[in-house]
């Protein structure tokens, strides 16, 4: 994970709140941001939980907004239809909500009552490149990255 180089966009404050962030993860921007929505206000635990399922391709990933050409998935939770298996942005996902668990303990929280009241993900800078090809040719590719912040509350 790369040092903070923007604050967070939730201004949460409190002594039952903890936070993480990571910047500029080598993931896919729209998936990031599917899972986001996904996890948002489950327990922390429980997204975990999840999303190990994700990595294992037990269970999928509702995709809500970016679900343009996406197939139908069977036992998607939210009577939803289409959804993938986002393995590379789960793994991301899953360390992170991790820290932010190490993070409660930390400050003296519950780990197994904390609830996610914050995630977000947003695109981070572009790295440009260039493919080289044949005859001396070269074509633009561009690696993206995702910002990813996630904010927990203890509930009792």
């Amino acid at each position: 994970m790369v040092m903070a180089r923007i604050d967070y966009s939730n201004k949460t404050k409190g002594d039952n709140v903890a936070r993480a962030k990571a910047n500029e993860l080598n993931m896919s921007p729209k998936h990031s941001i599917e899972i986001a929505g996904f996890i948002r206000n489950k327990k922390v635990n429980d997204a975990i939980a999840y999303l190990n399922d994700v990595v294992k391709l037990k269970k999928a990933v509702p995709f809500r907004y970016f679900n343009r050409n996406v197939a139908h998935k069977r036992g998607l939770p939210g009577n939803w239809d289409a959804g993938r298996y986002p393995v590379k942005a789960s793994k991301e996902y899953i360390r992170l909500l991790e820290s932010v668990k190490k993070n409660a303990e930390y400050i003296g929280l519950d780990a197994e009552n904390l609830e996610i009241i914050h995630a977000s993900a947003n695109r981070g800078r572009a790295q440009k490149a260039y493919f080289p090809r044949a005859m001396g040719r070269a074509t633009p590719k561009v690696r993206e990255s995702v910002n990813i912040e996630i904010i927990v509350r203890e509930v009792a």
